[in-house]
């Protein structure tokens, strides 16, 4: 499967279910590896924020996500919209803090993202498949999730509020193909107990009776009818006898079940990788999804830099020896800093580095105490995935690569003589215009490191 993106640019306007303020959200294409960004074009800057897990600061009423000064609040159906769709890269630009409500679930935003339609890009989309069952519970909130290995992304949810409106209620699906006929249109709820006290702390200022279910649990008398009408500036407020407020039909038996499965899909999205597996859901709520989001991110996290670490065999005859690598690379002793190349392919290279005592730079960096410099570690990894790159050019003798930005650099451990440095460099984008970006990281066994995003130019040589 490839990666995608939406065709067009397209927005959509409404008001912020709590801060009642209006809002217009434009959903833009965007390239390979780019994942879900939000944008905030009313603040100065116009500060980016990641759809991640890491950046969620706060799920008390919707999940609100965080970074360089801008924020976005009520993500979740936005979120949603885009899983439920396979949609990997899009930026969202936003003039609020909040994104719309629009009638409380996520189908305007899965239709407007339909009309813009759905392109492929030429990336692979990548999957993590859950290896094994990964656990998460609250025993206070009598919430439990699970999530089993699957090769496939299906997901249940069962709720259950104590509540005889409610009842027990589970909604499932078993491919995302079915979000858009049967979760997308799920409303959310609340009870009518929790309204007077959102609306008293200065919340759902953009609510509205045709924008959420309140399910009504109790008698309720003439004269709390008529505030609830002046709250929400209606000429009449009615309840079902089924006990639904203002005469709201439900779109499904169990819309409250299928609206919190719809609001887990869009928590999970948050991951930033699409998973496989069997999710299995008991009372979840914004809190809990983001909480099981980051484990299994964690786990995800782990296991790429257990499943990437390179092994070299000995008695295999290397792809390139050094002879091989001074003739590409214009370094010559003492700063040709890799010693063979393993293994290469179209979109990465692994290479190997002898560390040893008699290293010059060993002589001034902590002697007595020798610690092989991070900024040469960073170099021989830069010189590893030059050779990648200059693989590709009919020439390579007559090019040079160049460094031009440095990000995310990480140290993990010491690299002490003696050591076996084994690098892995992969292209994060195809090469434009001579630009490419590359994610490297450097293990000495099975322990990672160092790792980096390098961003490079190759350049003739003058």
């Amino acid at each position: 499967m490839k990666q995608t993106t939406i065709k067009k640019a397209i927005s959509l306007s409404g008001v912020g279910l709590h801060t009642g303020r209006e809002v217009t959200m434009t959903f833009n294409p965007a390239t390979d590896n780019f994942g879900i960004k939000f944008k905030r074009i009313d603040l100065p800057g116009m500060p980016l924020i990641d759809a991640d897990v890491d950046n969620v600061t706060d799920t008390s009423r919707g999940t609100t996500i965080e970074q360089n000064g801008g924020k976005v609040a009520t993500i979740e159906h936005v979120m949603a919209s885009l899983a439920g769709l396979e949609i990997d890269n899009c930026l969202i630009e936003i003039d609020s803090d909040e994104t719309p409500i629009m009638d409380g679930s996520a189908r305007f935003f899965t239709k407007v993202l339909k009309d813009a339609g759905i392109s492929e890009l030429d990336a692979d989309r990548e999957y993590f498949t859950i290896p094994q069952n990964i656990y998460y519970h609250e025993n206070d909130r009598q919430v439990e999730m699970i999530a089993m290995p699957l090769d496939d992304y299906r997901l249940t949810v069962m709720v259950d509020y104590n509540s005889a409106v409610l009842g027990s209620q589970h909604a499932s699906i078993t491919s995302l193909k079915e979000f858009e006929r049967e979760i997308a249109s799920c409303r959310t709820f609340c009870f009518l107990h929790e309204l007077e006290m959102l609306y008293n702390n200065n919340l759902i200022r953009g609510g509205d009776l045709n924008n959420a279910i309140v399910i009504v649990d109790r008698v309720i008398e003439d004269d709390e009818l008529e505030h609830l009408a002046k709250m929400f500036n209606k000429p009449k407020v009615e309840v079902k006898k089924e006990g639904i407020l203002n005469n709201v039909d439900l779109r499904f038996h169990n819309e409250p079940a299928r609206h919190k499965l719809l609001d887990l899909i869009g928590d999970l999205a948050l991951i930033g990788v699409p998973i496989k597996a069997q999710i299995m859901a008991a009372r979840p709520g914004h809190a809990a999804n983001v909480a099981f989001g980051k484990k299994i991110k964690a786990l995800i996290k782990k296991s790429r830099n257990t499943v990437n670490v390179p092994k070299y065999d000995q008695s295999k005859t290397p792809l390139y020896g050094i002879n091989e690598i001074s003739k590409m690379l214009p370094h010559k002793y003492p700063f040709l800093l890799v010693d063979k190349i393993i293994e290469m392919g179209k979109n990465y290279i692994i290479g190997m580095k002898n560390v040893t005592y008699n290293e010059p730079f060993f002589q001034g960096h902590f002697p007595g105490n020798p610690v092989m410099p991070g900024v040469l570690i960073i170099e021989a990894m830069a010189q590893t995935g030059g050779i990648l790159v200059l693989s590709q050019v009919d020439d390579p003798e007559n090019y040079n690569t160049l460094f031009m930005k440095i990000d995310n650099a990480k140290f993990k451990d010491m690299v002490l003589p003696g050591d076996t440095l084994m690098f892995r460099l992969e292209f994060l984008a195809p090469v434009r215009r001579g630009v490419c970006v590359m994610k490297g990281t450097a293990f000495v066994g099975d322990k990672l490191v160092c790792e980096a995003e390098l961003m490079a130019q190759v350049a003739k040589k003058q």
